[in-house]
């Protein structure tokens, strides 16, 4: 069965939100309030006859030509590695940054409750990475990430189950400690 445009449609008149009906191209385009988004569109689209649903939130920054372009790439990296449901995307072309989230629903039947969890982690999600990414854009530095050591530290503690080697994790703990009292 999958889904259909008017059946999403339904899913957002429940919810009381207006949007547009692009038919053609198979599609609903709404968009929400936001502090950290200016211009906050989703763009909700039926594909695979029916059997997929993407959700895209267009648009969100640009980073053709930023100075901290590369640090804004690791930053999308370890969002999509602490989160499982939001996707960030690129374009090259002309430096569009957007998030996504989709459902491959194959020969079963979408409900609202998926689709409102799909489309709330869409909105929740993209605007904690865009505060997040607004910081690194400002000043270079990522707030919500782990220093170099610290990841080394956590992947060393996975690492390391060996009690001989517990040791040298306490000495390296010793220079993590110290590494963040002088900076």
């Amino acid at each position: 069965m999958a889904t259909t445009l008017a059946e999403v449609a339904g899913f957002l008149d429940n919810r009381g939100w207006r949007y547009h009906r692009d038919t053609d191209q198979n599609r609903l385009i709404t968009g929400v309030e936001s502090e950290q988004v200016e211009n906050f569109r989703i763009v909700i689209q039926v594909q695979e006859d029916g059997e997929y649903l993407a959700l895209v939130a267009p648009q969100l920054l640009n980073l053709k030509d930023h100075v901290y372009k590369g640090v804004a790439f690791q930053t999308m990296l370890a969002i999509a590695w602490e989160v499982k449901l939001l996707r960030w995307e690129y374009d090259p072309s002309d430096g569009e940054v957007r998030t996504s989230t989709g459902i491959a629903l194959e020969d079963a039947t979408l409900t609202e409750k998926q689709f409102n969890r799909l489309l709330s982690g869409l909105i929740q999600l993209t605007n904690q990475g865009v505060e997040r990414l607004q910081a690194v854009l400002a000043t270079g530095n990522d707030p919500g990430g782990k220093t170099t050591t610290a990841q080394m530290m956590a992947a060393l503690r996975e690492m390391l189950s060996d009690e001989g080697l517990a040791e040298l994790l306490g000495q390296l703990q010793q220079l993590e400690s110290e590494g963040n009292s002088t900076s």
